[in-house]
């Protein structure tokens, strides 16, 4: 008797094992098929020949959430928002250095109640920017700043004006985010303006790596 009941309890044991084993596989790999959007991307082939880009979806979220003006120093990083911006007749305003760019965005935010809107090369074009920032975030005023990146396979691999942005934009800013996927620059964009604008106002920040702008044949 002690026997079978030992051979139970050791099939039961077996049985318990192979299904957390097997659970803990698929648990795995449902993680990895999410972080990776591999269903998203099986489902929407990639249209090669497209000459659309993200910087086109950043100006047309910006136009429906009213922004007319966009101030900037123009750089490499950012030129596809510039361009599809002005395209869709918001007025980008260039300035002669980044931090007169986010005071600018600052000053409108704060004559029209409407959330005021900077884009800034990477780099160094963000670490300029910082006392503005700081200054929005005292004054309460809804700002959004978006700034350029490295290409997400380079980041941390020494390319260019490729620095830990978000270690310094997290404590000036209400919401930091940095986009990975075109299909996250619509919800983040909106994400950040509602954060910026709801509760009390301050500056939000938006990271643009440069893949995730120009359009597919120039950066594949």
């Amino acid at each position: 008797m002690g026997d079978i009941m030992d051979n139970v309890i050791m099939e039961l044991l077996y049985q318990n094992v192979l299904v957390f084993i097997i659970g803990g596989l698929l648990f795995g790999a449902s993680l990895f098929v999410q972080k990776f959007g591999l269903i998203y991307q099986f489902l929407h082939k990639v249209d090669k020949d497209s000459q659309q880009h993200g910087g086109e979806i950043v100006a047309e979220t910006l136009k429906a959430h009213g922004v007319e003006f966009i101030f900037t120093l123009i750089g490499g990083h950012i030129s596809p928002i510039l361009v599809a911006s002005e395209k869709l007749g918001i007025r980008v305003v260039d300035t002669r250095h980044e931090v007169t760019a986010v005071f600018a965005a600052d000053a409108v935010a704060r004559l029209s109640g409407k959330i005021g809107v900077a884009a800034v090369t990477a780099g160094p074009g963000i670490t300029n920017t910082i006392t503005a920032v700081k200054n929005a975030q005292m004054a309460e005023s809804p700002l959004l700043l978006m700034g350029g990146a490295a290409a997400s396979i380079l980041k941390g691999r020494g390319a260019l004006q490729d620095i830990d942005q978000m270690v310094l934009l997290k404590p000036l800013c209400k919401y930091t985010a940095t986009i990975k996927r075109i299909r996250d620059i619509i919800p983040t964009l909106q994400q950040a303006i509602s954060q910026a604008q709801s509760g009390t106002p301050g500056p939000v920040f938006v990271e643009f790596p440069i893949d995730t702008l120009y359009p597919y044949h120039l950066v594949q």
